[in-house]
């Protein structure tokens, strides 16, 4: 006898068994990425700097940088009122006499000379006295060599005025011999060049304001008629320029 085959029924309608969750943990970082977080354990990072500070730097900056034109507007304006109030110009000064004492030779071609220079230097301010401090210098030269040397007398100029200043230069120096070929040259066709330079220590006064001490440098291009002792010396042509150096 056959046997007979079981047929066990069906539920049709019952859904096929679905796949056992996964925890969001064990995703991987693709979905991580694409939600645009960080996953849980994982430290920010170094570059990440917090907005509050970045804000702070930054009014730091700005702040700065309206100070220090603040500085520069009113240093500015400082400048430009004492400049409307004093006017201030540049003092002038001139040679108007020069005259050798003695002036050698020697046979190992060291010169020495003593000149005594007369010099005017004016004063054209109306608010602005000047204070002419020691640690001055004033030589002769002739071409780059400096003859002989003396100081500026220490003093102060009051506003408008003209003083006339007698200055004695003395001093050794040797020459080669194209130098002192030339300097005989010039000497017989009665054109000697001979350059006056002087750096003097200045503090100018605004009213009753002194400021800071400056370096008044002068030059003085001469033409003499000779340079022999004892001669009546002529200066031929001059040239002076003055400038202040801060």
């Amino acid at each position: 006898m056959a046997d007979h085959q079981r047929i066990h029924p069906v539920d049709v309608e019952r859904p096929p068994p679905s796949a056992p969750a996964v925890p969001d943990a064990f995703l991987g970082s693709d979905k991580t990425e694409e939600a645009g977080l960080l996953p849980p354990n994982r430290p920010a990072s170094s570059a990440e700097v917090p907005r509050k500070k970045r804000n702070r730097c930054c009014r730091c900056l700005c702040w700065t940088v309206v100070a220090v034109v603040a500085v520069i507007v009113l240093l500015a304006a400082t400048v430009g009122i004492l400049y409307l109030v004093f006017r201030p110009k540049i003092p002038k000064y001139s040679v108007n006499r020069l005259t050798v004492t003695a002036f050698s030779v020697d046979a190992n071609l060291t010169a020495r000379a003593t000149f005594n220079v007369t010099v005017t230097a004016w004063n054209p301010n109306k608010k602005i006295g000047i204070y002419y401090d020691d640690g001055s210098d004033i030589g002769a030269w002739y071409e780059n060599t400096k003859l002989c040397n003396g100081t500026f007398p220490e003093f102060y100029q009051g506003h408008r005025n003209t003083t006339v200043l007698g200055i004695m230069l003395s001093g050794e120096a040797r020459l080669q011999g194209e130098l002192l070929s030339a300097l005989q040259q010039a000497e017989a066709e009665g054109s000697v060049p001979i350059t006056v330079r002087v750096d003097v220590p200045v503090q100018i006064k605004f009213g009753a304001v002194k400021l800071w001490r400056m370096t008044g440098k002068g030059t003085c291009d001469l033409v003499l008629s000779s340079l022999s002792a004892g001669d009546e010396i002529s200066i031929k042509s001059s040239s002076c320029h003055f400038k202040l150096k801060l």
